[in-house]
């Protein structure tokens, strides 16, 4: 039956899905393909094909003073602020998977609370934000009113996150670690934290990631130094040149380098529990 089974043909369902799939991962990455191929348009070509010869003319423009656009500094500036965001979504994250475990007066209201801010348009919340700023008498800032709206938009998904990866853990380890005499700070630090730590990368490498491309809830929170995407933004509604496709191109790859590097850690993580139970 194993032979017969091996032999026999796919529904035409299986070749349709196929290329249903096949077409929609055409349409997600095909054009994101065709701005890596075009940052690397000739200096005498244009933003279309077909290309005019091979160079990296477009991605020394970047760095070159006088731009219209300071793209070096909004990217520092869009990494440090990435990283803040990356930081306090992991705590409150963490921290909020903890004391979720067990529920508490509130705690249903408070968790809708947390995560209120997916449903309310992006544009919006950061409307909200740079009124509030300003009914107070604060002047926006890049960590400030715009921590403040990027935080809105990360700690939902790192809460979800941090919740999916909570309810998988086995409490009897904590319990093991107290039966040995280990405090709540040491059952923590020696037990729980480590065996969260790849759902802890994940939840970092999300808010990264999300924080550096934001753009919709940054705009209006952001002050008068502007992010990355705020430059972008500015380039493309004032010029067009293979320069924005050299940008984008860089930018995509940081965000691939902070992708691999976290899974490249959480494998590294499980390798070594592997050997542990091995040993």
């Amino acid at each position: 039956m194993a032979a017969g089974r091996i032999g026999e043909k796919r529904p035409w369902t299986f070749y349709a899905l196929a290329t249903l799939f096949g077409a929609f991962l055409l349409f997600l990455y095909g054009p994101m393909f065709v701005i890596y191929i075009l940052s690397f348009q000739g200096e005498n070509g244009g933003v279309t094909f077909p290309m005019v010869g091979f160079s990296l003319a477009w991605f020394r423009e970047i760095f070159q003073p006088g731009q219209m656009a300071n793209i070096p500094v909004s990217f520092s500036r869009s990494i440090g602020l990435a990283t803040v965001v990356s930081l306090l979504t992991v705590v409150i994250s963490v921290a909020a998977g903890l004391g979720f475990r067990r529920r508490f007066p509130g705690s249903g209201i408070l968790f809708y609370l947390a995560v209120a801010s997916l449903v309310m348009p992006s544009l919006l919340v950061g409307f909200g934000i740079g009124l509030s700023f300003q009914f107070l008498g604060i002047e926006p800032g890049l960590f400030t009113s715009a921590l403040g709206a990027q935080l809105t938009w990360t700690l939902p998904f790192g809460l979800f996150a941090m919740f999916a990866v909570v309810n998988r853990f086995n409490r009897s380890w904590e319990e093991a670690a107290a039966d040995l005499g280990a405090n709540a700070w040491q059952r923590l630090r020696h037990v729980t934290i480590p065996i969260l730590l790849p759902g802890i990368v994940g939840v970092a490498m999300g808010a990264f990631t999300l924080s550096y491309d934001e753009y919709a809830r940054t705009t209006l929170t952001i002050g008068t130094r502007n992010t990355l995407p705020l430059e972008i933004y500015a380039l493309i509604s004032s010029a067009t040149s293979p320069t924005l496709f050299a940008i984008g191109t860089l930018t995509t790859g940081v965000s691939f380098v902070a992708i691999t590097f976290s899974l490249l850690l959480v494998l590294r993580m499980q390798r070594r529990r592997a050997f542990a139970k091995a040993g």
